[in-house]
């Protein structure tokens, strides 16, 4: 028995729109769901992973499988209704996971022919034998999983491509921001995987650079931080000998034990989410706004970055409270605090937050021709209805902010700022010239229709304005891994059939 678990492309992102940069590639890791789904699979079935994020796949041209299952998050549900449609025609079963088909149960039903809800651990072998029955159930709620349920991701099955290999080591978050789902996938009680299990999992990474893509890695209790702490302990004993980054909230900076053992274990760069910069920005975010409110956050900053690494500041353009300047402001604060690169997103409202009911109650959803305008949920694009700011003006804010925060001399300022303190320059180069690039990139989309017809009409990407010897490159890479996908998998079908 043959599986697909295809992970579906978005072309409106900063990935697809600018696949010229060779730097983009450190913004590309595996799509963990599916590697953890392949470790779910019983013996006795072939896996084959297939990720778009890679470059386009002709399903034409590959063996028919038993069945496809796909994932997706919002900003993919569009692409991932496509990839079914398509299977379904060859009478193909397709099952549907992930966290928009948990949020949208009923409109994911409508074009696969199963639907998985919540984490998959418990039900996918269920799932499968099913397949083999003919007895697929419309839907599996899967619930949230045992941390001791969560068998090694398979990591060896996508070896080639990527930059990032990934990671989770817990599930679940506290803080309940009420902009974001993850509270509600996977449940507001932080759970921890064994620590012996990740540290063997981490070591059968191939990739030199991992992610860590838990969305609060120490948590928030005194308790979460000490298990981090013993996570830490473990990945340095093994001596992995690879380098990681992760997501994680301001409050590690206040331990200096934390960081040390961080530092020892591999950690280069963290992702830390401040949101606003104002006050009243921060009285919107809920418990996230007790680690922030009256803190010296350059001084966290710099503490951090003394154990060598580096701080990626994510922010909100959009908020209520936000107004006309909010732009430049984010910016100058990111530079005061020190961050060494900043991704700054519009305010989305994601189906299953408490944003989203709030906005829906509001008619303040702008792109609402659903499932197509999914697609602009990238957090990349202004979708909403935002109170003191139109469309055009949170455009421009987005602009203002980019254009200070990346302009060369600041950018070559961090640089010189990093080497001098005997850091390591690489992650400043990449996060701050790809971010520039795609940046000035997204500005031209806005400009080239977004403005007009963000409400009424649909926007596709501006097209590539340069041809070089890495568009060259690229595009041979590109189809090379694609002529090998389709080898590997007719061989495979051969043998299959012998």
């Amino acid at each position: 028995m043959l599986v697909y678990l295809v992970n579906p492309a978005n072309k409106l992102v900063s990935i697809s729109l600018n696949r010229s940069s060779y730097w983009n590639r450190y913004r590309l890791w595996k799509p963990l769901g599916l590697l953890m789904l392949a470790g779910l699979t019983p013996a006795g079935w072939e896996i084959s992973i297939l990720d778009e994020n890679l470059g386009p796949i002709d399903y034409a041209a590959l063996p028919r499988p038993d069945v496809v299952g796909v994932t997706a998050f919002t900003s993919q549900a569009p692409r991932a209704y496509e990839i079914a449609r398509g299977f379904r025609a060859w009478g193909v079963p397709v099952v549907m996971g992930g966290i928009h088909a948990s949020m949208c149960p009923a409109e994911a039903g409508e074009h696969v022919d199963s639907v998985v809800t919540g984490e998959a651990e418990a039900v996918w072998a269920e799932v499968l034998e099913d397949v083999q029955a003919g007895r697929l159930k419309a839907r599996y709620d899967g619930g949230q999983a045992a941390m001791d349920q969560i068998v090694p991701a398979r990591h060896d099955l996508l070896p080639d491509g990527y930059a990032f290999g990934s990671i989770q080591t817990t599930r679940g978050c506290s803080l309940n921001c009420h902009f974001c789902s993850v509270t509600e996938f996977n449940g507001a009680r932080y759970r921890q995987r064994p620590v012996a299990d990740v540290v063997a999992e981490f070591k059968s990474i191939p990739e030199k650079r991992v992610l860590i893509v838990d969305d609060n890695l120490i948590g928030r209790k005194q308790e979460h931080i000490e298990r981090a702490k013993e996570l830490f302990r473990g990945l340095a004993e093994a001596g992995t000998g690879k380098s990681w980054i992760g997501q994680t909230t301001i409050n590690v900076a206040d331990d200096e034990e934390l960081l040390d053992l961080a530092r020892r274990a591999g950690c280069v760069g963290l992702f830390i989410g401040f949101e606003s910069v104002t006050p009243e920005g921060l009285h919107d975010l809920g418990r996230k706004s007790n680690m922030l409110s009256g803190r010296n956050i350059s001084a966290s900053v710099e503490r951090i970055q003394r154990h060598h690494i580096l701080v990626v500041g994510s922010f909100i353009i959009g908020l209520d409270s936000d107004r006309v300047g909010v732009g430049r402001l984010i910016a100058e604060s990111a530079d005061l605090y020190g961050v060494d690169s900043m991704n700054v997103l519009f305010l989305t409202p994601l189906p299953g937050t408490r944003l989203w009911r709030q906005l829906q109650a509001e008619g303040r959803i702008a792109k609402d021709a659903f499932p197509e305008d999914w697609k602009y949920y990238t957090l990349n694009y202004p979708v909403a209805r935002y109170k003191y700011l139109s469309v055009d003006q949170v455009i421009d804010e987005m602009n203002e902010c980019n254009s200070t925060f990346y302009s060369r001399s600041n950018i070559l300022r961090r640089l010189g700022r990093n080497v001098a303190a005997g850091r390591t320059p690489l992650f400043t180069i990449v996060t701050n010239f790809t971010a520039r690039r795609n940046s000035r990139l997204f500005a031209e989309v806005y400009a080239s229709g977004w403005r007009t017809s963000a409400i009424s009409g649909g926007i596709e990407p501006a097209a590539e304005t340069r041809g070089d010897l890495v568009d060259l490159w690229e595009a041979a890479a590109r189809q090379l891994r694609q002529l090998a996908m389709v080898l590997r998998l007719r061989i495979a079908w051969f043998f299959r059939q012998s």
